[in-house]
């Protein structure tokens, strides 16, 4: 598993703060719902061309996560390769697009919660505290790398 990426944590931000601004969102658009209007993020493909694409395979984007292959010769698969080498996990994109990974519900502002896949006030509460769980979790790879690497100047 690749560390989250600064990028992505950006991306995480960017996102909810253009849906908290009213931005277009419709969950049942695989272009406008929560891994749709981050995959835009991540790769600069519009919400229609992401929506195009995502149709050309069955299922939404938890069922696309499952059977992502990048050789498959789908344009979808090469957006999610885009999204995993970011540094999400397939379970991140699934839990992404339903608003349900534990470890981010316990970030939220004001304690955990269960918040609802398709209300634009929770996906920007999700993308926050997702942000804030894998800007923590990046701290805590750079800090560990720093301990394992040997001091180059040590006499």
């Amino acid at each position: 598993m690749r560390p989250p990426t600064r990028a992505l944590i950006q991306a995480l931000r960017d996102t909810a703060a253009r849906l908290s601004a009213g931005a277009r969102y419709q969950w049942t658009h695989q272009g406008l719902c929560n891994c749709g209007h981050l995959a835009s993020a991540l790769t600069d493909l519009s919400p229609a061309e992401l929506h195009r694409l995502a149709l050309q395979k069955a299922g939404d984007w938890s069922e696309k996560v499952i059977d992502h292959c990048p050789t498959s010769g789908f344009p979808i698969d090469d957006v999610i390769a885009t999204m995993l080498e970011a540094g999400l996990t397939r379970d991140d994109i699934r839990h992404l697009e339903h608003v349900s990974d534990p470890a981010v519900l316990a970030q939220l502002h004001g304690g955990p919660r269960p918040l609802h896949r398709n209300a634009r006030e929770d996906v920007v509460a999700y993308m926050r505290a997702f942000a804030s769980l894998l800007e923590a979790r990046r701290g805590e790879h750079h800090a560990a790398a720093e301990t394992v690497r040997p001091d180059r100047h040590a006499a």
